[in-house]
């Protein structure tokens, strides 16, 4: 059915009169006539009769009226649901522990007549497949992992260099240094089961391991971070790297250390990715939000992999 004759069959019952339905449409009399005429046929009924007044429902019509009011109020939301400017802005955050979360709420601080839709999806395939599709409007990402380059739709900025931190026991060797150095954890097993194969975090670690001689194990399943912080805890043998904007709450007898790592200071590259035409207006904010929070170019004495995005 086709929407523009039911919204002239509306607006000609509401007015009484084919000329002031035509006004109101911006349409000539011919116009609304043939609309009103086409609808009776398809519908099969008559619904207006001729008046000295103008032009009164029949009973069919007075009938029809309801159900084609809620036809265009159905359409309209319809219309609603995918515009941009009307629906929320649906960010990627990986987790919701990680720094990406406390950007975006921030930006929730800053922004908060914006509407936010965040969500968490662990690959970074699944994350560009949303963006393209339009069921995501951004992601945060490390980019470009190396043999894995966007597509030509895909941009990405970097908005945050998170240091990395080394979390030990309190019975672990280097628990009392007030800061270590890359050279210093080598010989030391940093355990990091959250590590998976074929993540972009995954591809950080590979190469920090292969350019400091690190020993980094992913052994055992991944229980979640309250897991990892009992471990850590109790296992004078093991240590794990933990960012700087990780936010994470443990007993206060676990004893946990967090020790600024340095010589270079390994940081992990958090960039924003979102599809070239989105044209969500929220999303225009969140960038210019984060390029305002961002920090300066590349610090000297930090280190990240080669095929990080420059800023």
């Amino acid at each position: 059915m086709d929407l523009d004759t039911v919204r002239t069959f509306v607006a000609a019952a509401e007015a009484g009169q084919f000329q002031e339905a035509a006004a109101e449409l911006a349409v000539t009399q011919q116009a609304v006539s043939k609309r009103i005429a086409a609808l009776e046929r398809a519908l099969g009924v008559r619904l207006f009769t001729r008046t000295p007044r103008g032009a009164e429902l029949t009973i069919d019509g007075q009938a029809f009226l309801p159900h084609a009011r809620e036809l265009l109020r159905t359409a309209e939301r319809a219309v609603a649901s995918v515009r941009t400017d009307r629906r929320p802005l649906r960010v990627d955050v990986i987790n919701s522990r990680g720094a990406a979360t406390g950007l975006m709420r921030e930006f929730h601080r800053a922004h908060p007549e914006i509407e936010l839709d965040v969500v968490m999806l662990l690959e970074i395939d699944t994350a560009v497949a949303a963006i393209r599709s339009g069921a995501i409007d951004a992601s945060f990402r490390a980019v470009a992992a190396p043999g894995r380059p966007l597509p030509e739709d895909v941009e990405a900025v970097r908005v945050l260099d998170e240091p990395l931190q080394l979390l030990t026991g309190p019975a672990h060797a280097l628990a009392g240094a007030r800061s270590v150095t890359l050279a210093e954890l080598a010989g030391h097993r940093i355990w990091m089961p959250g590590v998976v194969p074929g993540t972009e975090w995954t591809a950080y670690y590979d190469d920090l391991v292969a350019e400091f001689g690190l020993t980094i194990e992913a052994t055992g399943p991944n229980f979640g971070s309250d897991a990892l912080l009992d471990t850590i805890a109790d296992t004078p043998a093991l240590a794990t790297f933990m960012s700087e904007r990780t936010r994470l709450v443990w007993p206060a007898g676990h004893g946990l250390r967090r020790i600024p790592v340095t010589g270079p200071t390994p940081v992990y590259p958090h960039a924003l990715l979102w599809r070239r035409d989105n044209p969500h207006p929220g999303l225009a904010a969140l960038r210019a939000h984060l390029a305002g929070a961002a920090g300066g170019r590349d610090t000297a004495g930090t280190w990240m992999p080669d095929w990080v995005i420059p800023r």
